[in-house]
């Protein structure tokens, strides 16, 4: 009970900031057919709007810091729950490597091309991992383990989804630039957008071809989650827990990513069913989108705005970077031709 009283406020008031990111985002969806701004985003900044207008009581502090990271936690676990090996042999093996070698390439390089623009060690990551591999997902699943601040998270989070959306209404450009064929496109597009739902509205406004391209190409970066979160785990475990002396998995490896690599597992020997994952998956979504709701409810917008010329100049770079890297092995592979 005192769990509750302490945490429930909380946890209801960042619930309830959620459901109208949710709602709107539905709104979204009905008016244009996609949400080009994720409710991850829009409850961020509700959250945000809502701490800066001092409209945040005290007695949702503790439930608001509670819903930040542990419920942002479990959500990042349930995630491991639509994730399927299998989709990976879809893709072909060139385009494959192509797709994992790019992403591992723009994450150490966007994180030094932060660190050049001054950018704290932990937000050039957070740059990094959201424009390499998918967003917002990404980048609230390597916060907790890097043990990024709240202002990090928001302004990367903020910043990368803005900039994501200018490059959705901009990439039709290239397909008639590059004389690319719609397959070609559809690996640019699902290479180079920020979220899922901008990579169906880039793709799908050239073609079915195109749009399916896209979106596989995006769901093989997204399964990047895993191994890229758990890479950065035994980093951070190495540098704070060096002196550790009794061995134990979870000084190296979050509880949740278990959780996480346990359900993709299980999703993709077939014991998950597809009819659990899909249900599972949303109320992944739905955690998260709370979550983010909490995490803009304790952030100090001042900081945010401190950081953010060089956070958007960091995440034009490192968009720059993957397009480019993308456009020229597309060429040099063949891909589609």
């Amino acid at each position: 009970m005192n769990w509750i009283r302490k945490f429930g406020p909380g946890i209801a008031f960042s619930a309830g900031i959620g459901a109208i990111a949710y709602a709107l985002q539905l709104l979204e969806v009905a008016l244009f057919g996609n949400a080009i701004i994720e409710g991850l985003v829009i409850a961020i900044l509700l959250g945000m709007a809502v701490r800066t207008l001092g409209w945040m009581p005290a007695w949702a502090a503790p439930g608001a810091a509670f819903s930040a990271k542990q419920v942002l936690e479990f959500a990042v676990l349930l995630l491991g729950a639509s994730v399927n090996f299998a989709d990976l042999m879809k893709a072909g093996p060139v385009l494959l490597v192509m797709i994992v070698g790019i992403v591992l390439v723009v994450v150490v390089a966007s994180t030094q091309i932060g660190r050049a623009f001054g950018l704290t060690r932990n937000l050039a990551i957070l740059v990094a991992v959201g424009n390499s591999i998918c967003g917002n997902s990404a980048i609230a699943s390597v916060a907790p383990v890097i043990g990024a601040s709240k202002e990090e998270i928001a302004s990367s989070i903020s910043l990368t989804a803005v900039l994501g959306v200018i490059v959705v209404l901009s990439l039709p450009v290239f397909h008639t630039l590059l004389s690319y064929g719609d397959y070609q496109y559809g690996v640019l597009a699902g290479m180079s957008v920020y979220a899922v739902p901008q990579v169906v509205a880039a793709g799908y406004s050239v073609s079915k071809l195109a749009g399916d391209t896209a979106t596989l190409v995006k769901l093989v970066r997204v399964l990047m989650i895993g191994p890229v979160v758990f890479a950065f785990s035994l980093m951070a475990a190495r540098a704070g827990k060096a002196a550790a002396v009794k061995f134990k998995v979870t000084n190296y490896v979050p509880w949740f990513i278990i959780g996480f690599a346990v359900l993709t597992v299980l999703r993709s020997t077939g014991i998950l069913p597809q009819s659990v994952a899909d249900p599972v998956r949303e109320v992944s979504r739905l955690l998260t989108i709370l979550a983010m709701a909490a995490l803009g409810l304790g952030v100090d917008i001042g900081q945010v705005r401190k950081v953010g010329r060089p956070v958007a100049l960091a995440v034009v770079a490192s968009l720059a970077v993957m397009i480019i890297l993308s456009a020229v092995l597309i060429k040099v592979l063949r891909i589609g031709a």
